[in-house]
């Protein structure tokens, strides 16, 4: 599916990451686990540099840290694409698991796949080793221009 390169980013990786620092510290912890490490016209990457803190029994990173980045993926398109509202939600996610990863960097392509003035449909490739380690569906809700 191609990119919806007619969506101009309002704020760069940078800014994101900046704004995620502020709205919402627990995130990282003082660390820099999640983080937006490109944003580009219709969709974003962002990385899960995951350690032992990330990894369950049998040597993998766990089901929740992925989903996590995948949330952010999300997040960070809602944010630099519709504007920096920090009460853009979760209203959705789907994920499917296909392979383990191990402690690493772990990135997720994101795209939006439709962006409306009050829903934001994005899909989110998690890449581990050049391989698709999982693959997520979701929607995001923007709140209202104020």
């Amino acid at each position: 599916m191609p990119l919806q390169v007619d969506l101009e980013p309002k704020l760069t990786a940078a800014q994101v990451n900046l704004l995620l620092a502020q709205a919402y510290p627990q995130l990282n912890e003082g660390h820099r686990f999640y983080e937006a490490t490109d944003v580009f016209p219709g969709g974003c990457t962002v990385r899960l540099n995951a350690d032992e803190r990330h990894v369950r029994p049998g040597g993998t990173v766990s089901g929740p840290s992925l989903f996590t980045l995948a949330d952010i993926g999300g997040y960070v398109c809602a944010l630099s694409h519709a504007g920096p509202d920090e009460l853009s939600v979760t209203t959705n996610i789907n994920i499917n698991f296909m392979r383990k990863a191990e402690a690493g960097p772990i990135d997720g392509h994101c795209r939006i796949l439709k962006l409306g003035r009050k829903l934001m449909v994005f899909d989110v490739d998690i890449v581990a080793g050049g391989q698709t380690i999982a693959h997520a569906t979701g929607t995001y809700s923007i709140p209202p221009a104020s």
